[in-house]
């Protein structure tokens, strides 16, 4: 499932390196205590070439990340977007997923952080539907997780850091092992939270409905893009907590992120979701989201930035 294919260079600190040789030390930093922050950015083949969506967000949220945990990125978020049109131009890709990792490297072995130097690396592959090939039109099945999102004060879920997902792998494997492909969290006072790695949406009454900020969810760039373009479409959204009982009794269920990009959920618990699929407003935000991603609408909000890809990649 969504095996990943080596390309031919990562960006390391500045230079492109080979894939291979792309290592760090068993006993750097972020081995053992996963003092990392990270990013997953699409780029979406193009009538024009291939464009990265949305990739001065993405880079803002990386850099934001690394300053919750005091890791300072020598790089500008818009130096780092270059980079990473750099990266698809010169693996030849026209479409790809992109991942910017910013680690703490080998140094001083102990807790405390600060006298490791950080390091910057960036790799790029073709990646396919991540919840797989069926799941945009036919939707998955989910089940709410035993185990729950991170309290408030614990680890800070606005940043995309490598520690958060230990309890996302946690929601992962359980739902796998138990017939599903998803499992739903709750945050610590029992609502509905997210995906282990999306965001989630909640049709009712032709409404749509998602947790906030403050229901330990990671502020999604997919989140904000659906919130656009229900806006844009005049579809009504709520920032709102959601007691688990409504997945139960909603018309739609979607999970939104840049892997999973707008996947309709089937079913909860092995309770039909609404008729049991793809609800319509899940498909009218499908549609006008990979119609602008795609370039066949108008980028009527800059979301796209244009890769020229080199030829004859060596």
């Amino acid at each position: 499932m969504n095996s990943l294919v080596p390309t031919e260079k990562i960006w390391r600190n500045g230079a492109f390196i080979r894939w291979e040789d792309a290592r760090i030390h068993v006993l750097s930093h972020v081995v053992s205590y996963a003092s990392s922050v990270f990013e997953g950015i699409r780029c979406y083949e193009t009538p024009r070439g291939p464009a990265i969506f949305r990739v001065d967000r993405h880079m803002r949220r990386l850099i934001d990340s690394a300053r919750i945990y005091r890791m300072e990125v020598p790089w500008t978020a818009e130096q780092l977007g270059d980079a990473a049109r750099e990266l698809v131009a010169v693996n030849g890709l026209r479409s790809c997923y992109i991942r910017p990792i910013v680690l703490r490297g080998y140094g001083p072995l102990g807790v405390y952080s600060g006298n490791n130097p950080v390091e910057v690396f960036m790799a790029c592959w073709e990646w396919g539907a991540y919840l797989g090939e069926g799941a945009l039109a036919e939707g998955i099945d989910a089940c709410v997780s035993s185990w729950n999102r991170l309290a408030p004060n614990t680890l800070p879920v606005l940043s995309k850091s490598s520690a958060n997902y230990m309890n996302s792998q946690l929601i992962k494997m359980e739902a796998i092992a138990n017939g599903y492909q998803e499992g739903i969290a709750l945050d610590a006072m029992g609502n509905v939270s997210e995906g282990s790695g999306e965001n989630i949406f909640v049709v009712r009454d032709s409404r749509i409905l998602t947790p906030p900020l403050a229901a330990s969810v990671l502020e999604g760039i997919t989140r904000d893009t659906v919130i656009q373009l229900a806006s844009d479409l005049g579809i009504p959204v709520l920032e709102t907590p959601i007691p688990r009982e409504m997945l139960y009794i909603a018309d739609e269920v979607f999970l939104a992120g840049t892997a999973a990009e707008i996947s309709p959920v089937r079913s909860v618990d092995r309770i039909p979701v609404g008729s049991g699929a793809r609800g319509p407003i899940t498909e009218k935000l499908q549609r006008e989201f990979f119609a602008i991603a795609r370039g066949l609408r108008a980028d009527r909000h800059g979301w796209l930035t244009a890769v020229e890809v080199c030829e004859n990649v060596v």
